[in-house]
């Protein structure tokens, strides 16, 4: 079914001149602009418009202005917004302002947050429901869980470390394959958050957990992600 009407979100903004230069590093055209009466500007990419207009005294740090975005899929969206922001940066910015969420593999969703504190969030088209298992599952897994929640979609890196490390020390029985993902979340988190010596405790111990090789196969993303906050470090 096919509708003639069109939501476009108008978001703020402190500088216009920030704001349209981070999303033209994520791939989008700016494809309008006015300085007068108001300072005001349009981004597209594809079938995504957003408009934005400059706000006094906002304070990004306190923003809580956010839009949805549905897409069919996201791997490549998010692959390709990694890129162009490691060209304009010289980095991928996972933590602070801006920033892009982490994408695990199987992920349904990620965010963007751009220089004004706007959340952008990027959903799967019909995204799978999620199946409980929870009577199943150790604590140690549910803590995963989450973590990845307040890490990914409420933005709280301390929150997500915190909660690692209080179910990383109850040593309660898991599985080593929740250890591992445990401890490459809780090193990823460290390396954003500036916590060398804490990323580099969580890699060592790691590093020394016994996996078969048909662990370290289903385990390929997490220790993927690892090697990449071990690189961080150096």
């Amino acid at each position: 079914m096919t509708t003639a009407e069109t939501t476009i979100p108008i978001l703020p903004c402190v500088a216009i001149n920030e704001t349209l230069a981070f999303y033209e590093a994520l791939g989008f055209d700016v494809t309008y602009r006015q300085a007068s009466p108001n300072v005001y500007a349009v981004v597209r990419r594809g079938g995504v418009e957003l408009h934005f207009f400059v706000l006094k005294g906002l304070d990004p740090d306190a923003s809580y202005s956010t839009c949805l975005v549905v897409v069919p899929e996201v791997e490549s969206l998010h692959q390709a917004f990694a890129e162009g922001l490691k060209r304009a940066y010289g980095k991928l910015p996972h933590s602070g302002r801006p920033r892009l969420a982490r994408l695990r593999k199987g992920q349904p969703r990620f965010n963007v947050v751009d220089p004004a504190g706007n959340w952008i969030r990027f959903v799967k088209r019909e995204a799978p429901a999620a199946v409980s298992e929870e009577g199943s599952r150790s604590r140690l897994a549910k803590a995963l869980d989450a973590a990845a929640h307040l890490r990914d979609f409420k933005g709280d890196l301390e929150a997500a470390a915190k909660v690692l490390d209080v179910a990383l020390a109850r040593q309660e029985p898991s599985s080593e394959e929740d250890r591992v993902r445990a401890l490459a979340a809780r090193a990823e988190l460290a390396v954003d958050l500036g916590d060398k010596e804490r990323a580099s405790a969580a890699l060592t111990e790691l590093r020394q957990r016994p996996l078969s090789d048909e662990a370290r196969a289903r385990l390929q993303e997490d220790l993927r992600a690892a090697d990449e906050a071990e690189r961080a470090l150096r």
